[in-house]
């Protein structure tokens, strides 16, 4: 196949065009500049796709023999990634950029030039694997669970699917593809991964967020609505969060009490007790499947909702109003806005945006 590597200047996707070379495919690597601040460097595992990693890269295809390009995808990511990070937070829920670049940069926008220019497939250094099943290609789970990525991949299509590449994703462990790295002389091999937001490389995402959706005081409530205390805006707080919420009023009980709920209308911030966070149910109006779709109705599955989260068994409904998910036993902590990956073992069904939650603890329990 003629391919095309998308190479971020880490030891995975360099590991993955050198696979995809050895196999006997025409590749050609390509690295994607996502910011305009020239000046942009990495510090440890902090950032990515800066100047420093865009040299990694073109160092690992000069290694590998393969043609290397910077294409500069900045205003589609600041477009389509950024926006949506900052637009997500005013409405009160809880984004995932890494969901969002997959789907909106690495598996379209790149793959549509891709295609455009003639290539099969892009290769990524992703760990996931690709099975041609009897409705098409199949998106299952990595050989290793503690690096599989199939949950940050799930927003993919079928026909994206159709094109795409992912070598590690039989790789028993992440020290395998390092040592592999060394012994084919590039230079990233002990290259420390990438951790945080991207586009956040200091890791202060409340003083980001600040600078850019503003600051406004509102108020603390509990679930019964009665003010337990003023926060500086509401887009600093996320589900499930304990610290930082400054409550002038105790807990009758005198036990902690969480983020259950941010409202951006009315700049509100609602918590509770930690057994509140239970979830009975989530639902999404915005979903995609990965091959083939369910039939509507009723269907078993496994439901995962964080990066690394464990898989939990759940009933999903599809049907007129988008995709329902009941789980076995409650979630804990999900907030609107996150992504629901279903599973039938292995397989990635498809995803769905969270849009609407149901509490499992009623209100005056």
């Amino acid at each position: 196949m003629r391919i095309l590597a998308a190479m971020s200047g880490g030891v995975d996707s360099a590991v993955a065009a050198a696979r995809a070379v050895e196999a006997g495919h025409d590749v050609v690597g390509v690295h994607l500049a996502l910011s305009r601040a020239g000046g942009t460097l990495r510090t440890g595992s902090r950032g990515c796709c800066t100047i420093e990693d865009a040299m990694d890269a073109r160092r690992a295809a000069d290694v590998l023999g393969i043609p290397f390009y910077v294409w500069d995808f900045s205003e589609r990511f600041r477009d389509d990634v950024v926006a949506d990070f900052v637009a997500e937070y005013r409405a009160g829920r809880t984004p995932n950029p890494c969901m969002r670049c997959n789907e909106r940069i690495k598996f379209a926008a790149l793959l549509d030039r891709a295609i455009e220019l003639g290539f099969d497939a892009v290769c990524t250094g992703h760990y996931a694997t690709l099975v041609d099943g009897p409705d098409g290609r199949e998106l299952h789970r990595a050989s290793d669970a503690a690096k599989d990525q199939s949950y940050v991949l799930g927003v993919l299509t079928a026909e994206q699917l159709a094109h795409t590449y992912f070598p590690l994703g039989s790789t028993p462990t992440k020290a395998v593809v390092r040592a592999e790295a060394q012994a084919r002389g590039l230079g990233v091999a002990q290259k420390p991964d990438s951790h945080d937001i991207c586009f956040i490389p200091d890791g202060d995402t409340r003083g980001w967020l600040a600078d850019r959706v503003g600051a406004e005081q509102g108020e603390v409530v509990d679930r019964t609505g009665a003010v337990v205390g003023t926060h500086d805006g509401a887009h600093a707080f996320t589900v499930g969060q304990r610290r930082g919420l400054r409550l002038g009023v105790p807990a009758p009980d005198g036990k902690p009490r969480f983020v259950l709920e941010v409202r951006p209308v009315s700049n509100t911030v609602v918590v509770g007790p930690r057994e509140a966070l239970a979830t009975a149910q989530i639902a999404g109006e915005r979903f995609s499947w990965a091959g083939r779709a369910p039939e509507p109705g009723e269907f078993a599955c496994h439901v995962q909702i964080r990066a690394h989260a464990d898989p939990v068994p759940a009933t999903a409904v599809l049907d007129e109003s988008g995709v329902t998910v009941r789980p076995d036993a409650p979630f804990d902590g999900v907030a609107p806005g996150q992504t629901a990956v279903l599973y039938d073992g292995t397989r990635v069904i498809g995803q769905l945006t969270i849009d609407r939650t149901v509490s499992a603890v009623p209100v005056d329990a």
